[in-house]
């Protein structure tokens, strides 16, 4: 690990803060020297000062320490008992109410695993309630702020490692045999979108439902709060919060929305 400097980190953070407009100060401490450790050791460098002049004379690095900075860990289905809870009776239930009309949010869609999840959430749900609204009628944002994540969501070609908690009939009834893609009529749900949540407001609310799933515990405890404000504010009424098993709502955001499922971690806001 780097040396405990906290004075040189400051100074390097700020230099990619001006330089890139990336808040390292959201990131908790352990998380951002984790991870700017892990390209100093790329470049060959031991000190703070040292890896601030490797971006002065080379700015394409910048651009792999935002990549390092991500968490990009991700499968289909992820946590099955998750997905099961959410669509039986909660998705299901919403559905009805906004005639598959849906207006979803994956926020940090990473390498579009949990967007294309989500269409596969939908389409179930318009499946088994086809008096309820069309696919079509619904829309899912992906947003991250890594590059190569978004490019791999757009090129929505995945290896079967991708598949291996997602219900196989949920695999071969929407995606193509290997190389697998989902199916036209997903892909046409889902719009990539650059997008920081340490930075950027919410990219086009409100929504329906909003899933960002183990993306949070990496931040501070006050960009945590003002996530989960953010994600309050831009839910619709009656609309879903989907967080990790591990992530807690906490601040003000915690008396706006209603605990619906404990164990998954699903929430909502009134109607």
């Amino acid at each position: 690990m780097p040396e405990r400097d906290d004075g040189a980190l400051e100074a390097l953070t700020r230099k990619i803060s001006q330089a890139r407009g990336v808040s390292c100060d959201a990131y908790k401490d352990k998380c951002l020297r984790r991870r700017l450790a892990v390209r100093m050791r790329a470049r060959g460098v031991h000190t703070f000062e040292a890896y601030g002049r490797v971006l002065d004379e080379d700015a394409g690095e910048y651009d792999l320490l935002l990549d390092a900075l991500t968490i990009n860990v991700t499968k289909f289905w992820r946590n099955p008992e998750t997905w099961q809870a959410l669509v039986h009776p909660h998705l299901t239930a919403l559905w009805r109410e906004r005639r598959g009309a849906m207006r979803v949010w994956s926020a940090g869609c990473a390498s579009g695993e949990e967007p294309y999840t989500l269409a596969v959430a939908l389409a179930e749900v318009a499946r088994l309630a086809p008096d309820a609204g069309r696919l079509d009628w619904a829309r899912i944002d992906a947003t991250d702020i890594d590059r190569d994540s978004l490019a791999r969501v757009t090129a929505a070609e995945f290896p079967d490692a991708s598949f291996v908690e997602m219900p196989p009939e949920l695999t071969q009834r929407y995606f193509t045999p290997p190389p697998r893609r989902p199916l036209p009529a997903l892909q046409r749900l889902v719009r990539v979108r650059r997008h920081d949540l340490t930075r950027d407001p919410p990219p086009d609310p409100p929504y329906d439902l909003i899933a960002c799933r183990n993306v949070v515990i990496y931040f501070g405890r006050a960009t945590q709060e003002r996530l989960f404000t953010t994600f309050a504010d831009a839910l619709a009424p009656g609309g879903m919060l989907l967080l990790g098993k591990v992530e807690t709502l906490f601040g003000p955001a915690r008396g706006r929305l209603t605990l619906v499922d404990p164990r998954e971690r699903i929430y909502r806001a009134p109607a």
